[in-house]
């Protein structure tokens, strides 16, 4: 029986896409890539920033040094964190509020596993901290998904031992990241996108807590 239920926060609870676009299509205008759009910004879906940043310049082919791509990151999380301040309600994703407040009335712990060094900030701005159990976010890990650290600590801060945890990701890196902590996992897209994941869904409104918490 799941005792506790731990959500990736981007493409699960809340989509910020548009606003990680725009960020980075300013810094991609800044460094003259003329090559950024959507389609590439698909690419960074689960994708740590520095990984990102790889891409991007890998993609360039021009050359940074180590110092100067953390500086792109940095630059680009600026970016992005300004941007934050004009984030709404309007950015939750259907059936997000109704699956954390339900699964809270039945006693099953909730907390948001993130890399986002911004996760805090995005959970204030939509108001949904107190349905929320624990927060782990991209300060408190050291190595960002696919590996498992980020929700093993949100099972220890729940106190919930990891079998009896389901993780709900949007994104490839983020299922193997579960597999690999011991849980199982509600994907959250399509099944050609997401095909090690449990079961799949295109949103917390297409499944019910009861069979959510069958898996």
């Amino acid at each position: 029986m799941i005792k506790a239920v731990l959500f990736d926060l981007d493409g699960v609870l809340v989509s910020t896409d548009e606003y990680h676009y725009r960020s980075w299509k300013k810094l991609s205008a800044d460094e003259g890539f003329d090559f950024f759009d959507h389609e590439f910004n698909h690419k960074f879906r689960g994708v740590a920033r520095m990984e990102c940043i790889e891409i991007i310049t890998k993609t360039s082919g021009k050359h940074y040094t180590p110092e100067q791509k953390q500086e792109l990151a940095n630059r680009k999380n600026r970016y992005f964190v300004e941007s934050l301040a004009n984030v709404t309600t309007e950015v939750l994703l259907p059936g997000a509020v109704a699956a954390l407040n339900e699964l809270r009335s039945r006693g099953i712990k909730t907390a948001v596993a993130s890399n986002s060094r911004n996760a805090v900030t995005i959970i204030k701005q939509v108001n949904i901290a107190h349905l929320l159990d624990a927060v782990v976010d991209g300060h408190q890990i050291e190595n960002s998904k696919p590996d498992p650290e980020v929700f093993l600590l949100a099972a220890k801060k729940v106190n919930v031992p990891p079998p009896l945890c389901l993780v709900v990701e949007d994104a490839i890196a983020g299922i193997e990241s579960a597999r690999r902590a011991g849980m199982k996992a509600l994907g959250i897209g399509t099944r050609d996108r997401l095909p090690n994941a449990d079961i799949v869904v295109p949103d917390l409104s297409a499944i019910s807590v009861d069979n959510l918490l069958k898996i």
